[in-house]
């Protein structure tokens, strides 16, 4: 066991450290098989509509991205794919370092890796992300990006980390009772 701040650390167990590569091996199979099927299925540019009830709000509209998450910087190309790897890096560094029962950051990082590989291999294969997930509200003029399950696995996955980590900030401020008092005036 490891110590800080006096009070023993446990390691993960084995099992712990397999969620976070068995999310990111699923959510990355997801991802890779939905993106044939739309390419296999759908032409550049065209729109299905799999559950008629949920039309307009959500349809498949296949379109190739050379940006990043949601059509951002076009024609980032290398930068890319460099980014995805030393993020995919990182969390592999990281994730070790997670204490014993975290078992959501490790899920919230294996969505993330999920996200980066699978669009990384997008991006080796062809040059370019396939994306095809269109949620619209039409009602209020909502039209959210094209995206894919990659990017659905990256957004979730760092909405879930920031989430956690204002829970622990806020629970432990409240167990240490360290918020702010004001000194006496004498």
């Amino acid at each position: 066991m490891d110590s800080t701040n006096g009070a023993p650390v446990q390691k993960a167990s084995l099992a712990e450290h397999l969620l976070l590569l068995v999310v990111a091996i699923i959510a990355m199979a997801i991802d890779q098989v939905t993106k044939r099927l739309v390419e296999n299925t759908i032409p550049l540019g065209f729109t299905a509509v799999p559950i008629e009830a949920l039309n307009p709000y959500l349809t498949l509209t296949r379109t190739q991205n050379t940006g990043a998450a949601f059509s951002i910087l076009q024609n980032g190309g290398l930068f890319f794919v460099i980014i995805a790897v030393v993020v995919s890096a990182l969390i592999v560094v990281y994730a070790p370092r997670l204490p014993a029962g975290d078992w959501i950051s490790r899920v919230a990082l294996g969505l993330q890796l999920a996200g980066a590989l699978g669009n990384l291999v997008d991006r080796l294969r062809q040059g370019y992300v396939t994306d095809f997930i269109h949620f619209q509200i039409p009602q209020i003029n909502f039209d959210w990006p094209v995206s894919n399950i990659a990017d659905i696995c990256i957004v979730s996955g760092v909405i879930l980390l920031i989430v956690i980590t204002f829970i622990r900030e806020r629970s432990n401020t409240q167990q240490n009772g360290t918020e702010e008092t004001q000194p006496a005036v004498r």
